[in-house]
């Protein structure tokens, strides 16, 4: 079956203004697939007490709950995925941007922007355990397994669409490394710049860390805390989110200008393939799905005189025939402004966040199950 790509914009306007409930019938039949549907939407949970825009999301598999930050509500939001509602919410919170759910010490980490801050809770009672201060705009967290490390991307100057924004006597940006049983930051490394999305090999002790104010990668060694080079990403502005492909040695960068997947070899460096978006997709989440060897890229589309602009989000997913070729096979619509979501491997579903619409329905958690 092949993409009806008129098909798939009238969904997006109509998403857009309101009017085609995602989830609904005539949304997924909208939907253009392959012959075997790369993604199937199994569910919606609403999230009637948010408002604006959510960003990065972080899960607790054991208990089969979600954890997504509410940027502009100043809000995480703890959704139990089992009875398919909110069931908590931590509030107060200056900005959330990311979380992370430790099981081994059963603490969450939740990243601040607005005050650049790292707080811990118990993760059964939420209650605030720490606060952890970074320089500023606390943002992505991973875990590192093989140093078992919390890493916090913050600080720097962070430029978007164009517009450079920095903290008061604030230059530099880095990442910080935090034991997760004492919460003290035990060491950091500079990224001279703000550092958006970063992938930890599993295998070995490289961090590769997007840096869009340098338009660069810079990747480090997580065992000593030093660089190890700088790669420059020719033709690419805003490349925000990241994905690894580690046995295959690939490194997946979107663009935001041009709209397009960077792929890059992580042994040299070099780039080795790209593949284009629709114009104007701007994209904050992309996973790499390892068994069916696809990039899933989480973004919304943007309004051409306005990019800040919340707009219709859409799934692009990217298929790897080999290490060095790719191809767009499948675009779903989402939800409103929907640009950011989670991948869990051992579930093979994709959860994807979506604002509340101009129509006044309420933002979502969609659920996305591979095929």
């Amino acid at each position: 079956m092949k993409i009806h790509l008129s098909t798939f914009t009238a969904a997006l306007i109509a998403i857009a203004m309101g009017g085609l409930p995602v989830g609904s019938a005539s949304a997924q039949q909208a939907a253009p697939a392959t012959d075997s549907a790369a993604l199937t939407l199994k569910s919606r949970i609403p999230l009637a007490t948010v408002d604006g825009r959510m960003d990065h999301m972080s899960i607790d598999v054991k208990g089969q709950r979600l954890f997504a930050a509410a940027f502009d509500n100043h809000t995480l939001e703890v959704i139990d995925l089992q009875a398919g509602r909110q069931a908590h919410t931590i509030g107060n919170l200056s900005q959330p941007q990311a979380a992370y759910y430790d099981p081994s010490t059963n603490r969450l980490f939740v990243a601040s922007g607005g005050d650049g801050t790292v707080k811990i809770f118990d993760g059964g009672t939420f209650q605030l355990l720490q606060t952890v201060k970074l320089s500023a705009d606390a943002d992505n967290v991973r875990y590192d397994a093989r140093g078992k490390h919390v890493i916090v991307g913050y600080g720097g100057e962070k430029s978007l669409y164009g517009q450079v924004a920095r903290a008061q006597g604030q230059k530099d940006g880095a990442l910080a490394l935090i034991d997760p049983a004492t919460g003290e930051k035990t060491a950091q490394i500079a990224t001279d710049g703000h550092p958006e999305s970063f992938q930890l090999e599993r295998s070995g002790t490289r961090v590769f860390v997007n840096v869009p104010d340098k338009k660069e990668i810079l990747v480090a060694d997580l065992a000593s805390n030093s660089v190890l080079a700088h790669w420059a990403v020719a033709g690419c502005t805003d490349n925000f989110p990241m994905a690894l492909d580690e046995t295959h040695h690939r490194l997946f960068v979107a663009c935001r200008g041009p709209a397009s997947l960077l792929v890059l070899d992580t042994q040299s460096g070099k780039p080795v393939a790209s593949v284009a978006f629709d114009s104007l997709i701007f994209s904050d989440d992309i996973f790499y799905d390892e068994s069916k060897s696809r990039i899933y890229v989480v973004a919304r589309t943007a309004q051409k005189d306005n990019p800040r602009a919340p707009g219709p989000g859409v799934i692009d997913v990217i298929q790897q025939k080999d290490p060095d070729h790719y191809e767009k096979i499948a675009s779903y619509p989402t939800g409103w402004s929907a640009q950011t979501g989670l991948f869990v491997p051992d579930w093979g579903k994709l959860f994807v966040a979506s604002r509340r619409q101009p129509s006044g329905q309420s933002g979502e958690i969609l659920v996305f199950e591979t095929k």
